[in-house]
Parts: C-alpha cells; sequence; structure tokens
C-alpha cells in the first residue's frame, strides 16, 4: 500500500497513459520577408519549415508570418512570437538582423535564428549559406550557352556581390569574352520592377538572365522573350520550362531540423554556420531542355569538386583576379578567405555595372 495520497498520485501518472505527462512540442516560428509563393526565397524556407515538421513529428509545432519588412514591422512580429511562447525563431532576411538582436535581449529563454545575418549573442545564432559556389558552376553552364549576361539584383551588399563576381567567374572560367551586366532594385521584392529590369538587360543585349531578388519574375520574362535564364533559390522550371538553364537551391532542412532538435534536447548554443555545396545547403540542378548534356555533365562534374574541395571559386589561379576597374584583387596563386569574402565590396573584371557609392 502507498502510505500517502501523493504517492499514489505519483505512481498513477507514472503507469498511466492519460495522466502521464509526455515533453510538451516545442513551438518553432518562422518570420518571411516576401509572401509565400511557389517559388523562390521565402517558398525554400518553408520548405525548410515542413521538413522539420516531417523529421520530428509530435515534438514540434511550427507557424510563419509572411511578408514582414524590414525594419520596425519585423521587430513588431518578432516580438509578438517571442511574447506568444515560441521557444526558437527563425527569421531568415539580412535586415532582420538587428530587429532580433533588439528582441532577444528582451526574451532570454528564446533562441533566435538570425538567417543571413552576421552577429551573434547569447541565445542567437547567425547562420547563412555559401550561395555564391552555386552562382559559380551556374556561370559555367551559362557561359557554354552566351556571352552577354544581364543580372537583376536587390541591394549591393557583400552577399549579393559575392554571387555576381561568382557567376562572372564561373562563366569566364569558360568563356573568357563573356560580360555581365547587373541593375540593383534597391529591394529585395517587387515583381513588377524585377520584371522591367529583366526587359531592360534583355533589350541591351542579354542573352541569359540571373537575379538575386525574391520572385520568379525574371524567370517569367526570359520566357516570353525566348531568352535564357538561369533560376535562383528554387527550381523554376514550371514558370520557365524553355528558359530556364539551371536552377542554384538552397536546401534548409536539415539545418533547421538539427536546431529544433538542439532545442528539444537542451543542446542548442549560439554559433555561426556558413554552408555550401560541401555541406548540402546549396545544389546546382534541374536544367532545362535546351542545356546539351554535355554541359551538364561538366556542370555536375564541377560540383563534385567543390564539394570535394577541388574547385574554389575565389582564387586567383596563374594570372590574379582584377575587379572592374583594374586593380588586383586577388592575388596569382592566393584565394580569398571567408573574412575577405564577407567584406566584398568590388565587382569582379567583366561586369559593365559600376558599383553604386
Amino acid at each position: 500500500m502507498y502510505k500517502n495520497l501523493a504517492a499514489a498520485f505519483a505512481a498513477a501518472c507514472f503507469f498511466s497513459p492519460v495522466l502521464a505527462q509526455s515533453t510538451p512540442p516545442v513551438k518553432a516560428a518562422f518570420v518571411y520577408v516576401a509572401p509565400l509563393t511557389d517559388a523562390g526565397w521565402v517558398r525554400q524556407h518553408d520548405q525548410g519549415r515542413l521538413a522539420v515538421e516531417a523529421a520530428l513529428p509530435g515534438q514540434v509545432t511550427t507557424s510563419y508570418v509572411e511578408n514582414v519588412a524590414e525594419g520596425p514591422d519585423a521587430e513588431r512580429v518578432i516580438r509578438d512570437l517571442a511574447m506568444q511562447g515560441h521557444q526558437i525563431i527563425f527569421t531568415p532576411s539580412f535586415g532582420y538582423m538587428e530587429p532580433t538582436l533588439k528582441v532577444a535581449r528582451e526574451f532570454p529563454n528564446v533562441k533566435f535564428e538570425s538567417v543571413t545575418g552576421y552577429k551573434t549573442a547569447p541565445n542567437v545564432a547567425a547562420s547563412n549559406a555559401r550561395y555564391y559556389e552555386g552562382r559559380y558552376l551556374a556561370g559555367i553552364a551559362a557561359g557554354r550557352m552566351a556571352t552577354q549576361a544581364g543580372y537583376v539584383a536587390g541591394f549591393p551588399i557583400p552577399e549579393v556581390l559575392q554571387g555576381i563576381n561568382a557567376f562572372t567567374l564561373g562563366m569566364r572560367s569558360v568563356n573568357p569574352q563573356a560580360t555581365v551586366r547587373v541593375v540593383f532594385l534597391g529591394e529585395w521584392f517587387n515583381p513588377p520592377r524585377e520584371r522591367d529590369a529583366a526587359m531592360t538587360l534583355m533589350n541591351q543585349g542579354a542573352e541569359v538572365l540571373a537575379f538575386h531578388t525574391g520572385s520568379n519574375a525574371v524567370m517569367v520574362a526570359a520566357q516570353e522573350r525566348g531568352k535564357l535564364a538561369v533560376a535562383y533559390h528554387s527550381d523554376m522550371r514550371k514558370v520557365a520550362p524553355d528558359a530556364q538553364v539551371a536552377a542554384v537551391t538552397h536546401q534548409w532542412g536539415d539545418y533547421y531540423t538539427r536546431r529544433v532538435k538542439a532545442v528539444l534536447d537542451g543542446s542548442w548554443k549560439s554559433e555561426q554556420v556558413w554552408g555550401g555545396v560541401r555541406e548540402g545547403m546549396i545544389r546546382v540542378d534541374s536544367f532545362g531542355s535546351k542545356v546539351p548534356t554535355a554541359v551538364q555533365a561538366e556542370v555536375m562534374a564541377r560540383q563534385k569538386d567543390m564539394a570535394a574541395g577541388r574547385l574554389t571559386v575565389f582564387a586567383g589561379g596563374k594570372t590574379g583576379v582584377k575587379d572592374n576597374e583594374g586593380k588586383t584583387t586577388i592575388a596569382p596563386g592566393q584565394s580569398l578567405d571567408d573574412r575577405a569574402i564577407l567584406g566584398m565590396n568590388w565587382l569582379v573584371e567583366g561586369v559593365a555595372t559600376k558599383l553604386p557609392r
């Protein structure tokens, strides 16, 4: 017999599936800088969210808020999610970094994941992907099929400049005469303006387009004009079956799942992650129907080289690398370290557009 009611109740809780209390699921939230559409930046992060749910059934509940502008709106939304009891909040946009840090100071027991940010705190981790590795590989395919390229970009921040430069270096590695003209929009998501910029670049002679914005407007424009384009974030053959050369896709599911698991088992800690092809966070695939088999094979072989560490994007090689103002930025035989890549503020030789000052 049990000596007291408390002991009896404890035993009942242990043996009864009805009374026993299991660990409640982790509440994870995601903040999206643009609307959730069929393809693009937000879609890839939402695929990551869904991967978390699939990997941790019954152990996590997720929610998201879409189309949240960077700045005060982001701060308000992030704070509201923290107040709702979310234990981990993912904020995947560069402009969310400072609002995330501010809210994190108010909620020290909540974990925050600043995706594309670079500042950390005890309860804020920073992560990003080496998008530029995929850009270089896509540039190889583009350079085999065209000489004049256009590039629609959001802001001239290092992450964007890395991509423009890598794409240009990839093109010129197989087509030394290749040139790239860039239009900076000053925003991440504005489909009409993205389309207008694409049209302008094609009117100026671009045979193939690339972009660093949030929608599929550039792909749609290229399809309409009978030109080529490199999809970004997602496979976009659904809207550009003839135009798509390849897709540089972002794979967030493994990282997001690992971070939520860390909250579950109590091992979460602030860290900085910057993964690329080797880590499975960036992949080039989904070649279009116009891409010759030999070009596809070449790109995939170079992707294997990159994963194995045999191919480095920002390397000087035998002759070095110059910017588009004639200054040597990578000396012969040298490679840029991560610090230099993360602080990139120049455009490589072959880019026909000057960097905004």
